[in-house]
């Protein structure tokens, strides 16, 4: 029987980074479900798709194979065969993401492959509802978050390693719209499961909060 963690929490919390050192200590595969959702929202934005145009996202997303591959140990994602691994992590697409996440045919597209792998394989998995719908029956169930201000602030500093300016009040501001728009969304909307334990990020190192869930996990 495979292991699953489930670790759901807001944008910019660490999920992914902290899911991906779970996974490495661990020896399970990590599944970045958000990378997923991205890659369609990369597709939409290339068919000229606002986010305010639901019906058109509906009908199109049908046309995008998103799959998962993994190249040295790094989780690749491709969108109708191409690596998209680094035109996926803007604003742009994120806020698409946020927008076209609940439609109803792309979470069932994107779900169906999530629930296929964990099925598999131990898998560290994170997004926004994995222990409440992708995977409840996870053994471990985390809901990882962390300050607004300490959220934008690590946005601003990736931003900036890769050479982009920022305005840390703009991505502040940014944030917090896209968590009202991922907790007030109708489908599947980002809470914490009633059994998920609460990790508080803000003042913790990767390590730390890496060892806190894998504490549960032995526990």
């Amino acid at each position: 029987m495979s292991v699953n963690i489930a670790i759901d929490g807001p944008a910019g919390a660490g999920k992914s980074t902290i899911a991906k050192k779970i996974a490495g200590k661990l020896g399970y595969i990590y599944v970045d479900t958000g990378a997923m959702y991205r890659a369609m929202a990369l597709f939409l934005l290339r068919e000229k798709i606002m986010p305010s145009e639901t019906e058109k996202i509906n009908e199109k997303c049908l046309e995008a194979d998103i799959s998962i591959g993994y190249e040295n140990g790094e989780q690749i994602v491709y969108l109708n065969g191409e690596n998209v691994n680094g035109l996926i992590r803007t604003e742009e697409v994120g806020n698409m993401a946020s927008a076209s996440s609940p439609n109803p045919n792309v979470r069932k597209k994107l779900v169906e492959l999530q629930q296929k792998l964990a099925a598999d394989k131990d898998v560290v998995m994170d997004g926004r509802d994995i222990g409440t719908c992708v995977l409840p029956g996870a053994q471990v169930k985390v809901y990882l978050t962390a300050d607004s201000r300490v959220r934008a602030k690590r946005r601003c500093q990736e931003l900036e390693e890769r050479g982009v300016a920022c305005s840390l009040d703009e991505i502040e501001k940014d944030i917090i719209e896209r968590d009202h728009q991922d907790m007030t969304r109708e489908i599947s909307p980002l809470k914490q499961a009633e059994d998920a334990v609460l990790i508080d990020s803000s003042y913790m190192t990767i390590e730390e909060a890496a060892d806190a869930v894998i504490a549960l996990l032995n526990r």
